[in-house]
Protein backbone atom coordinates (compact mmCIF):
# COMPACT_ATOMS: atom_id res chain seq x y z
CA UNK A 1 0.00 0.00 0.00
CA UNK A 2 1.44 3.27 -0.97
CA UNK A 3 1.34 6.52 1.14
CA UNK A 4 -0.15 9.25 -0.41
CA UNK A 5 1.78 12.27 -1.57
CA UNK A 6 1.00 15.16 0.76
CA UNK A 7 0.36 19.02 -0.95
CA UNK A 8 3.04 21.10 -0.50
CA UNK A 9 1.98 23.93 1.43
CA UNK A 10 1.51 27.44 -0.59
CA UNK A 11 4.22 30.42 0.75
CA UNK A 12 1.72 32.63 2.22
CA UNK A 13 1.21 36.11 0.18
CA UNK A 14 2.83 39.22 1.39
CA UNK A 15 2.73 42.25 0.52
CA UNK A 16 5.33 43.47 -2.48
CA UNK A 17 8.96 44.65 -0.85
CA UNK A 18 8.79 48.51 -0.58
CA UNK A 19 4.90 48.68 0.02
CA UNK A 20 2.68 48.26 2.96
CA UNK A 21 -0.86 48.01 4.44
CA UNK A 22 -2.57 50.72 6.44
CA UNK A 23 -5.06 48.47 9.04
CA UNK A 24 -7.81 50.36 10.97
CA UNK A 25 -5.94 50.77 13.93
CA UNK A 26 -3.83 53.08 11.18
CA UNK A 27 -5.48 54.76 9.67
CA UNK A 28 -7.41 58.08 11.73
CA UNK A 29 -3.84 59.72 12.16
CA UNK A 30 -3.70 59.56 8.13
CA UNK A 31 -7.29 60.79 8.16
CA UNK A 32 -6.84 63.32 10.35
CA UNK A 33 -3.81 64.59 8.36
CA UNK A 34 -5.72 64.49 5.35
CA UNK A 35 -8.75 66.33 6.70
CA UNK A 36 -6.83 69.01 8.16
CA UNK A 37 -4.60 69.58 4.79
CA UNK A 38 -8.19 69.60 2.69
CA UNK A 39 -9.46 72.23 5.38
CA UNK A 40 -6.56 74.42 4.51
CA UNK A 41 -6.37 74.67 0.77
CA UNK A 42 -10.19 74.92 1.22
CA UNK A 43 -9.13 78.39 2.75
CA UNK A 44 -6.52 78.81 0.61
CA UNK A 45 -8.46 79.01 -2.44
CA UNK A 46 -7.28 75.63 -3.48
CA UNK A 47 -9.19 72.93 -5.78
CA UNK A 48 -8.65 69.64 -5.75
CA UNK A 49 -7.33 68.07 -8.75
CA UNK A 50 -6.88 64.26 -9.66
CA UNK A 51 -4.65 62.66 -12.49
CA UNK A 52 -4.00 59.03 -13.57
CA UNK A 53 -1.14 57.03 -11.36
CA UNK A 54 0.72 56.41 -14.77
CA UNK A 55 1.35 58.76 -17.43
CA UNK A 56 3.45 58.46 -20.37
CA UNK A 57 7.77 57.41 -20.16
CA UNK A 58 8.26 60.90 -22.15
CA UNK A 59 6.60 63.38 -19.80
CA UNK A 60 9.06 62.52 -16.85
CA UNK A 61 12.29 62.37 -19.78
CA UNK A 62 11.11 65.47 -20.73
CA UNK A 63 9.67 67.50 -17.51
CA UNK A 64 11.71 65.94 -14.60
CA UNK A 65 14.84 65.08 -16.88
CA UNK A 66 16.63 62.22 -18.34
CA UNK A 67 20.02 62.56 -16.54
CA UNK A 68 18.02 62.97 -12.96
CA UNK A 69 18.44 59.92 -10.59
CA UNK A 70 14.32 59.53 -10.49
CA UNK A 71 14.45 58.95 -14.60
CA UNK A 72 17.37 57.42 -14.85
CA UNK A 73 17.43 54.65 -11.71
CA UNK A 74 14.22 54.99 -9.73
CA UNK A 75 11.07 53.99 -12.39
CA UNK A 76 8.20 51.82 -12.71
CA UNK A 77 8.05 51.56 -16.28
CA UNK A 78 6.71 49.18 -18.92
CA UNK A 79 5.51 48.24 -22.63
CA UNK A 80 2.00 49.45 -23.47
CA UNK A 81 1.73 46.72 -26.17
CA UNK A 82 -0.61 47.20 -28.68
CA UNK A 83 -3.75 45.20 -28.94
CA UNK A 84 -4.14 45.39 -32.91
CA UNK A 85 -1.96 46.39 -36.28
CA UNK A 86 -2.74 49.81 -36.27
CA UNK A 87 -2.16 50.72 -32.85
CA UNK A 88 1.41 51.52 -31.98
CA UNK A 89 2.95 50.66 -28.67
CA UNK A 90 4.27 53.36 -26.10
CA UNK A 91 6.08 53.55 -22.73
CA UNK A 92 3.91 53.86 -19.82
CA UNK A 93 5.21 54.57 -15.97
CA UNK A 94 3.99 54.87 -12.99
CA UNK A 95 4.32 58.12 -11.49
CA UNK A 96 7.40 59.17 -9.45
CA UNK A 97 6.11 62.70 -8.42
CA UNK A 98 2.96 64.41 -9.80
CA UNK A 99 4.06 68.10 -10.76
CA UNK A 100 4.77 66.73 -14.48
CA UNK A 101 1.11 65.35 -14.39
CA UNK A 102 -0.12 68.34 -13.19
CA UNK A 103 0.92 70.62 -15.81
CA UNK A 104 0.34 68.08 -18.15
CA UNK A 105 -3.00 68.43 -17.24
CA UNK A 106 -2.97 72.20 -17.10
CA UNK A 107 -2.42 72.48 -20.81
CA UNK A 108 -4.34 69.53 -21.91
CA UNK A 109 -7.46 71.19 -20.56
CA UNK A 110 -6.08 75.00 -21.58
CA UNK A 111 -6.61 76.01 -18.11
CA UNK A 112 -4.66 79.06 -18.94
CA UNK A 113 -6.77 80.23 -21.63
CA UNK A 114 -8.89 81.11 -18.51
CA UNK A 115 -6.52 83.65 -17.94
CA UNK A 116 -7.00 82.55 -13.88
CA UNK A 117 -4.15 81.72 -11.17
CA UNK A 118 -4.94 77.71 -11.33
CA UNK A 119 -4.54 77.02 -7.61
CA UNK A 120 -4.55 72.93 -7.35
CA UNK A 121 -4.00 70.27 -4.89
CA UNK A 122 -3.67 66.39 -4.60
CA UNK A 123 -3.20 63.90 -2.29
CA UNK A 124 -2.28 60.31 -3.46
CA UNK A 125 0.09 57.51 -4.35
CA UNK A 126 3.17 57.98 -6.15
CA UNK A 127 6.10 55.03 -7.35
CA UNK A 128 9.83 54.73 -7.09
CA UNK A 129 12.23 51.96 -6.95
CA UNK A 130 14.36 53.04 -4.38
CA UNK A 131 15.88 50.97 -1.56
CA UNK A 132 13.13 50.08 1.41
CA UNK A 133 14.00 51.92 4.56
CA UNK A 134 12.39 53.74 7.42
CA UNK A 135 9.99 56.56 6.00
CA UNK A 136 10.86 55.71 2.72
CA UNK A 137 8.40 53.15 0.36
CA UNK A 138 8.51 52.35 -2.90
CA UNK A 139 4.42 53.14 -3.17
CA UNK A 140 4.37 56.31 -0.77
CA UNK A 141 1.88 59.04 -0.49
CA UNK A 142 2.16 62.48 -1.09
CA UNK A 143 -0.02 65.87 -0.20
CA UNK A 144 1.15 68.39 -2.55
CA UNK A 145 -0.23 71.54 -4.74
CA UNK A 146 0.96 73.61 -7.82
CA UNK A 147 0.11 77.41 -8.07
CA UNK A 148 0.28 77.75 -11.92
CA UNK A 149 -1.09 80.55 -14.87
CA UNK A 150 -0.20 82.94 -17.48
CA UNK A 151 2.24 85.94 -16.40
CA UNK A 152 -1.22 87.98 -16.27
CA UNK A 153 -2.67 86.47 -13.86
CA UNK A 154 0.42 87.05 -11.32
CA UNK A 155 1.65 83.40 -11.07
CA UNK A 156 5.24 84.77 -11.07
CA UNK A 157 4.58 86.81 -8.75
CA UNK A 158 7.14 86.39 -5.23
CA UNK A 159 4.04 86.74 -3.22
CA UNK A 160 3.00 83.54 -4.71
CA UNK A 161 6.29 82.01 -3.44
CA UNK A 162 5.72 83.34 0.64
CA UNK A 163 2.05 82.49 0.52
CA UNK A 164 2.66 79.09 -0.30
CA UNK A 165 5.62 78.95 2.23
CA UNK A 166 3.57 80.45 4.69
CA UNK A 167 0.47 78.39 4.33
CA UNK A 168 2.79 75.32 4.82
CA UNK A 169 4.32 77.16 8.25
CA UNK A 170 0.69 76.96 9.64
CA UNK A 171 -0.39 73.46 8.39
CA UNK A 172 2.89 72.21 9.81
CA UNK A 173 1.49 74.39 13.24
CA UNK A 174 -2.42 73.42 13.18
CA UNK A 175 -1.12 69.38 12.79
CA UNK A 176 1.07 70.24 15.80
CA UNK A 177 4.29 69.18 14.23
CA UNK A 178 7.12 71.17 16.81
CA UNK A 179 10.71 72.87 15.94
CA UNK A 180 10.36 72.71 11.95
CA UNK A 181 12.84 74.16 9.75
CA UNK A 182 12.15 76.14 6.53
CA UNK A 183 15.75 76.14 4.57
CA UNK A 184 15.45 78.49 1.49
CA UNK A 185 17.47 79.73 -1.22
CA UNK A 186 17.46 80.51 -5.11
CA UNK A 187 18.99 78.82 -7.77
CA UNK A 188 18.14 81.71 -10.20
CA UNK A 189 16.42 81.66 -13.53
CA UNK A 190 17.31 78.85 -16.48
CA UNK A 191 20.09 81.78 -17.99
CA UNK A 192 21.28 81.53 -14.06
CA UNK A 193 21.64 77.73 -14.20
CA UNK A 194 23.47 77.87 -16.88
CA UNK A 195 26.30 79.96 -16.24
CA UNK A 196 26.27 78.62 -12.50
CA UNK A 197 26.26 75.24 -13.99
CA UNK A 198 29.15 75.46 -16.37
CA UNK A 199 31.17 77.06 -12.94
CA UNK A 200 30.46 74.06 -10.90
CA UNK A 201 31.21 71.49 -13.84
CA UNK A 202 34.47 73.23 -14.05
CA UNK A 203 35.52 73.46 -10.36
CA UNK A 204 34.55 69.84 -10.12
CA UNK A 205 36.41 68.58 -12.61
CA UNK A 206 40.06 68.49 -10.51
CA UNK A 207 38.83 66.36 -7.94
CA UNK A 208 35.81 64.93 -9.17
CA UNK A 209 38.21 61.61 -8.60
CA UNK A 210 38.29 62.41 -4.70
CA UNK A 211 34.05 62.18 -4.87
CA UNK A 212 32.18 59.10 -4.04
CA UNK A 213 31.22 56.98 -7.41
CA UNK A 214 27.22 58.29 -7.35
CA UNK A 215 28.76 61.95 -7.13
CA UNK A 216 31.99 61.38 -9.84
CA UNK A 217 29.00 60.39 -12.03
CA UNK A 218 26.59 63.74 -11.23
CA UNK A 219 29.90 65.67 -11.87
CA UNK A 220 29.24 65.24 -15.72
CA UNK A 221 25.68 64.04 -15.76
CA UNK A 222 24.00 67.00 -13.43
CA UNK A 223 26.34 69.17 -11.33
CA UNK A 224 23.92 70.37 -9.07
CA UNK A 225 22.84 66.66 -7.54
CA UNK A 226 26.34 66.97 -6.24
CA UNK A 227 24.80 69.61 -3.49
CA UNK A 228 22.58 67.21 -2.30
CA UNK A 229 24.70 64.96 -1.65
CA UNK A 230 24.15 63.59 1.57
CA UNK A 231 27.93 61.42 1.55
CA UNK A 232 30.20 61.86 4.83
CA UNK A 233 33.57 62.25 3.03
CA UNK A 234 32.21 64.12 0.38
CA UNK A 235 30.89 67.08 2.34
CA UNK A 236 34.33 69.19 2.77
CA UNK A 237 34.72 68.96 -1.20
CA UNK A 238 31.03 70.18 -1.70
CA UNK A 239 31.13 73.24 0.87
CA UNK A 240 33.88 74.77 -0.84
CA UNK A 241 32.01 74.69 -4.27
CA UNK A 242 30.64 78.04 -5.88
CA UNK A 243 27.88 79.23 -4.41
CA UNK A 244 24.65 79.92 -6.73
CA UNK A 245 23.51 83.73 -4.83
CA UNK A 246 27.03 84.45 -6.69
CA UNK A 247 25.44 83.62 -10.10
CA UNK A 248 22.43 85.93 -9.64
CA UNK A 249 21.58 87.71 -12.08
CA UNK A 250 19.43 91.20 -10.87
CA UNK A 251 15.85 90.00 -11.66
CA UNK A 252 16.76 86.75 -9.63
CA UNK A 253 17.98 88.35 -6.90
CA UNK A 254 14.90 90.98 -6.59
CA UNK A 255 12.74 88.44 -6.94
CA UNK A 256 14.10 86.65 -4.10
CA UNK A 257 14.64 89.59 -1.98
CA UNK A 258 10.52 90.27 -2.09
CA UNK A 259 10.24 86.55 -1.25
CA UNK A 260 12.06 86.87 2.06
CA UNK A 261 10.51 90.41 2.56
CA UNK A 262 6.86 88.94 2.48
CA UNK A 263 8.14 86.07 4.85
CA UNK A 264 9.60 88.77 7.16
CA UNK A 265 5.89 90.81 7.02
CA UNK A 266 4.17 87.27 7.97
CA UNK A 267 7.17 86.16 10.84
CA UNK A 268 7.54 82.70 9.22
CA UNK A 269 10.81 82.16 10.10
CA UNK A 270 13.77 80.88 7.82
CA UNK A 271 17.06 80.22 7.25
CA UNK A 272 19.41 80.61 3.93
CA UNK A 273 21.13 77.55 2.01
CA UNK A 274 22.89 78.33 -0.49
CA UNK A 275 23.38 74.16 -1.33
CA UNK A 276 19.85 73.65 -1.77
CA UNK A 277 19.09 73.75 -5.29
CA UNK A 278 16.69 70.45 -5.13
CA UNK A 279 18.43 68.80 -8.33
CA UNK A 280 15.05 68.42 -10.96
CA UNK A 281 15.32 69.96 -14.17
CA UNK A 282 12.26 72.10 -13.91
CA UNK A 283 13.07 74.20 -10.92
CA UNK A 284 13.95 77.93 -11.16
CA UNK A 285 14.70 80.57 -8.44
CA UNK A 286 12.73 79.80 -5.14
CA UNK A 287 13.22 76.44 -4.05
CA UNK A 288 12.73 75.18 0.17
CA UNK A 289 12.48 72.19 2.30
CA UNK A 290 10.78 72.10 5.07
CA UNK A 291 12.96 69.83 7.87
CA UNK A 292 12.37 68.27 11.57
CA UNK A 293 14.46 66.90 14.63
CA UNK A 294 12.15 64.46 15.47
CA UNK A 295 10.79 60.94 14.13
CA UNK A 296 13.39 60.74 10.19
CA UNK A 297 16.84 60.60 11.74
CA UNK A 298 19.56 62.04 9.24
CA UNK A 299 17.24 62.06 5.99
CA UNK A 300 15.13 64.84 7.82
CA UNK A 301 13.15 66.49 4.97
CA UNK A 302 9.97 66.07 5.34
CA UNK A 303 8.94 68.35 2.37
CA UNK A 304 9.86 70.68 -0.54
CA UNK A 305 9.13 72.35 -3.92
CA UNK A 306 9.85 75.62 -5.69
CA UNK A 307 9.13 77.69 -8.67
CA UNK A 308 9.35 75.87 -11.83
CA UNK A 309 8.56 78.86 -14.47
CA UNK A 310 9.81 77.00 -17.99
CA UNK A 311 8.08 73.86 -17.07
CA UNK A 312 4.83 74.16 -19.23
CA UNK A 313 7.09 75.28 -22.08
CA UNK A 314 9.60 72.14 -22.15
CA UNK A 315 6.80 69.94 -21.74
CA UNK A 316 4.66 72.01 -24.90
CA UNK A 317 2.03 74.20 -23.28
CA UNK A 318 1.97 78.03 -23.26
CA UNK A 319 4.39 80.08 -20.99
CA UNK A 320 2.99 79.74 -17.34
CA UNK A 321 5.18 80.36 -14.21
CA UNK A 322 4.30 78.09 -11.49
CA UNK A 323 5.39 77.07 -7.76
CA UNK A 324 4.64 74.02 -5.78
CA UNK A 325 5.21 71.53 -3.16
CA UNK A 326 4.84 67.65 -1.74
CA UNK A 327 4.75 65.95 1.44
CA UNK A 328 5.62 62.60 1.92
CA UNK A 329 2.86 62.03 4.51
CA UNK A 330 4.35 58.52 5.50
CA UNK A 331 6.90 60.60 6.85
CA UNK A 332 5.18 63.15 8.29
CA UNK A 333 2.80 60.46 9.97
CA UNK A 334 6.27 59.02 11.12
CA UNK A 335 7.09 62.49 12.53
CA UNK A 336 3.36 62.67 14.72
CA UNK A 337 4.12 59.27 16.48
CA UNK A 338 7.60 59.91 16.98
CA UNK A 339 6.81 63.01 18.96
CA UNK A 340 3.70 61.47 20.55
CA UNK A 341 5.82 58.86 21.59
CA UNK A 342 8.52 60.88 22.90
CA UNK A 343 5.61 63.39 24.85
CA UNK A 344 3.99 60.07 26.65
CA UNK A 345 7.45 58.90 27.62
CA UNK A 346 8.11 62.40 29.54
CA UNK A 347 5.36 62.64 31.21
CA UNK A 348 4.97 58.69 32.48
CA UNK A 349 8.72 59.57 33.99
CA UNK A 350 7.91 63.28 34.81
CA UNK A 351 4.45 63.63 36.25
CA UNK A 352 4.93 67.94 35.91
CA UNK A 353 4.87 67.40 31.64
CA UNK A 354 2.21 67.70 29.05
CA UNK A 355 0.99 64.24 27.65
CA UNK A 356 0.92 63.63 23.97
CA UNK A 357 -0.43 66.68 21.87
CA UNK A 358 -4.06 65.66 20.95
CA UNK A 359 -3.73 66.89 17.49
CA UNK A 360 -0.32 64.43 17.05
CA UNK A 361 -1.99 60.73 18.60
CA UNK A 362 -5.43 60.22 16.74
CA UNK A 363 -6.64 57.16 18.33
CA UNK A 364 -9.56 55.39 16.54
CA UNK A 365 -13.13 56.71 17.64
CA UNK A 366 -15.36 54.24 19.67
CA UNK A 367 -18.92 53.78 18.16
CA UNK A 368 -22.03 54.90 19.56
CA UNK A 369 -23.88 51.87 20.56
CA UNK A 370 -23.38 47.81 20.15
CA UNK A 371 -26.63 45.57 19.70
CA UNK A 372 -27.12 42.56 21.01
CA UNK A 373 -29.91 40.49 20.28
CA UNK A 374 -29.98 37.80 22.91
CA UNK A 375 -31.41 35.25 20.66
CA UNK A 376 -31.29 34.41 16.83
CA UNK A 377 -35.32 35.71 16.76
CA UNK A 378 -34.07 39.00 16.99
CA UNK A 379 -31.44 38.82 14.70
CA UNK A 380 -33.65 40.87 12.72
CA UNK A 381 -35.65 43.35 15.01
CA UNK A 382 -31.28 44.24 15.71
CA UNK A 383 -30.78 44.97 12.47
CA UNK A 384 -33.85 47.12 11.61
CA UNK A 385 -32.99 48.94 15.01
CA UNK A 386 -29.37 49.88 13.56
CA UNK A 387 -30.97 50.92 10.19
CA UNK A 388 -32.98 53.28 12.42
CA UNK A 389 -30.14 54.34 14.20
CA UNK A 390 -27.60 54.79 11.74
CA UNK A 391 -30.14 56.75 9.93
CA UNK A 392 -30.17 58.90 12.57
CA UNK A 393 -26.24 59.43 12.17
CA UNK A 394 -25.40 57.22 14.96
CA UNK A 395 -22.35 54.76 14.74
CA UNK A 396 -23.47 51.26 15.49
CA UNK A 397 -22.33 47.78 15.39
CA UNK A 398 -24.84 44.48 15.04
CA UNK A 399 -24.01 41.42 17.25
CA UNK A 400 -25.71 37.86 16.52
CA UNK A 401 -28.30 36.35 18.98
CA UNK A 402 -26.08 33.26 18.82
CA UNK A 403 -23.62 35.02 20.77
CA UNK A 404 -23.40 34.10 24.44
CA UNK A 405 -24.47 37.67 26.56
CA UNK A 406 -20.44 37.52 28.40
CA UNK A 407 -19.58 37.37 24.58
CA UNK A 408 -21.50 40.51 23.60
CA UNK A 409 -20.56 42.55 26.24
CA UNK A 410 -16.87 41.51 25.89
CA UNK A 411 -17.51 42.59 22.24
CA UNK A 412 -19.43 45.50 23.39
CA UNK A 413 -16.82 46.96 25.59
CA UNK A 414 -13.61 46.95 23.75
CA UNK A 415 -15.84 48.65 20.09
CA UNK A 416 -18.64 51.11 21.90
CA UNK A 417 -19.90 53.38 24.40
CA UNK A 418 -22.67 51.76 25.46
CA UNK A 419 -24.48 48.19 24.51
CA UNK A 420 -28.28 47.82 23.69
CA UNK A 421 -29.59 44.95 24.71
CA UNK A 422 -32.31 43.43 22.72
CA UNK A 423 -34.50 40.12 23.79
CA UNK A 424 -38.37 39.10 23.39
CA UNK A 425 -39.63 41.84 25.86
CA UNK A 426 -37.98 44.63 24.14
CA UNK A 427 -38.88 43.83 20.79
CA UNK A 428 -42.93 43.35 21.73
CA UNK A 429 -42.80 46.34 24.01
CA UNK A 430 -40.90 48.88 21.78
CA UNK A 431 -38.40 49.52 24.83
CA UNK A 432 -34.79 48.77 25.22
CA UNK A 433 -32.25 48.25 27.70
CA UNK A 434 -28.77 50.47 27.67
CA UNK A 435 -25.97 50.02 29.49
CA UNK A 436 -23.32 52.95 29.77
CA UNK A 437 -19.86 51.88 29.83
CA UNK A 438 -18.23 54.55 31.80
CA UNK A 439 -20.33 54.85 34.05
CA UNK A 440 -21.92 51.22 34.41
CA UNK A 441 -25.44 52.42 34.58
CA UNK A 442 -28.05 50.26 32.93
CA UNK A 443 -31.97 51.38 31.98
CA UNK A 444 -34.95 50.34 30.14
CA UNK A 445 -35.70 52.95 27.60
CA UNK A 446 -38.71 53.84 25.43
CA UNK A 447 -37.49 53.35 21.56
CA UNK A 448 -38.45 57.06 21.38
CA UNK A 449 -35.98 57.93 23.87
CA UNK A 450 -33.16 55.85 22.16
CA UNK A 451 -31.38 58.28 20.40
CA UNK A 452 -30.83 61.39 23.06
CA UNK A 453 -29.41 58.43 25.28
CA UNK A 454 -26.90 57.31 23.19
CA UNK A 455 -25.35 60.77 22.35
CA UNK A 456 -25.37 62.00 25.92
Amino acid sequence: MTESKKTPARPTLKAVRGTRDLLPDQTPLWNHVEATARALFARYGFGEIRTPIFETTELFARGVGEETDIVSKEMFTWEDRPRAASEKAQQLTLRPENTAGVVRAYIEHKLGETGQLQKLYYIGPQFRRERPQRGRYRQFWQIGAEVIGPQSSGSESPLRDAEILEMLASFLDELGIRDWRLELNSVGSSEDRVRYNAALREALQPIKHQLCEDNQRRADTNPLRVLDSKEEADQDLINALPKIADYLGPESKAHFDQVLAALDACKVPYHLNPRLVRGLDYYTRTTFEFTVTTGLGTQNALLGGGRYDGLSEMLGGPKAPGIGFAIGEDRLILTLQAQAEHDAAESATNPGAPGPDSRTWVSPRKLDAYIAPLTPAQNSAALALARELRTAGLTVEVGDGTFKLRKSFDIADSLARHIILLGEDEVATGTATVKTFATREQVKLPRADLTTRLRS
